[in-house]
């Protein structure tokens, strides 16, 4: 305690979450899709062409983390064309209200 207000650590609600404290109806994903980017005006240091792009998402399941991938991902200018890859992982961000997704990155590679 400080000065009468409890200080949290960041890691504070993923100990929460793990010992039922706070609950979510959301599960955490990482989801990789092969696809292409075409067009790379939003931010982000990835040329045109293909690429894989990968996104963490708090989702209801699996099914609309994949979607995600797909919604986000034209959103920023990304087409998923081969298949996705879905991985149950822990998390670095807490969950909030509604399903989001964070920490996208891509990687680019030759045919």
């Amino acid at each position: 305690m400080f000065y009468g207000v409890r200080m949290e650590n960041n890691s504070d609600w993923k100990l929460r979450l793990r010992y039922g404290k706070d609950q979510t109806p959301y599960t955490h994903f990482t989801v990789l899709g092969d696809g292409t980017v075409v067009d790379n005006s939003h931010g982000f240091d990835c040329p045109v062409g293909p690429a894989f792009m990968a996104i963490k998402v708090w989702a209801l399941d699996s099914d609309q983390a994949c979607d995600m991938l797909n919604v986000i991902g034209e959103q920023v200018g990304f087409h998923v064309k081969g298949k996705a890859e879905i991985y149950n992982t822990e998390p670095e961000e807490p969950p909030k209200e509604k399903p989001f997704g964070y920490g996208i990155n891509f990687t680019p590679y030759r045919k």
